[in-house]
């Protein structure tokens, strides 16, 4: 029995590697993570290994854009935020592909689905355009990692996941009121 465990999370790492280098890796992790699920390689719960991945896919997203408005923004508040998410959102990356690590649940090697399409649709503003859009976007997309970090930090029942959120939450709640002050003072002028 020990053997055809090993071998399922030998297949389900080999499957991964292959899919997640796909266009969509979100899909494929996810895809993994049920079959690691199925072979009960993964002993969480799928709405934990779904934060996970959802988590990731939006963690890499934060620090892509971060590094765009390094590039694209003229405010210097818009750049020094852009260089906040990076730091921030690679330190909760990296928390989180341990904890990842630790579960055997598999997450997205690239940015992918709604979170692409994000990025591209700044990728080719510049100076003011740029700024508001994103500083926008940082708005919106803030609010709603937030409910999502709160309902897993309420509802998840892994002790490694929950935690994960619980002390993420406070600095998304940090960048939130961050976002809604540039975004204001940008408004404003």
């Amino acid at each position: 029995m020990k053997r055809l465990s090993f071998y399922g999370v030998v297949f389900a790492a080999l499957a991964c590697t292959t899919a997640c280098n796909n266009k969509n890796s979100k899909d494929a992790a996810e895809e993994t993570n049920e079959q690691r699920a199925d072979s009960g390689v993964v002993n969480v719960s799928d709405d934990a290994s779904s934060f996970v991945v959802n988590a990731a896919n939006g963690g890499m997203m934060e620090v892509q854009l971060g590094q765009l408005a390094q590039t694209n923004a003229a405010s210097a508040d818009v750049k020094k935020f852009g260089q906040r998410m990076i730091d921030d959102h690679s330190k909760a990356n990296d928390e989180l592909k341990a904890v990842a690590a630790k579960k055997n649940i598999a997450i997205p090697d690239s940015v992918s689905g709604d979170k692409h399409d994000m990025i591209a649709k700044l990728r080719d503003k510049k100076g003011k355009d740029f700024d508001e859009a994103y500083m926008d976007m940082m708005v919106d997309d803030h609010h709603e990692d937030i409910d999502e970090f709160q309902k897993a930090a309420d509802n998840v029942k892994d002790a490694d996941i929950s935690g994960f959120a619980s002390r993420t939450l406070p600095t998304l709640q940090e960048h939130l009121k961050m976002a809604q002050q540039i975004d204001s003072t940008m408004k404003h002028k």
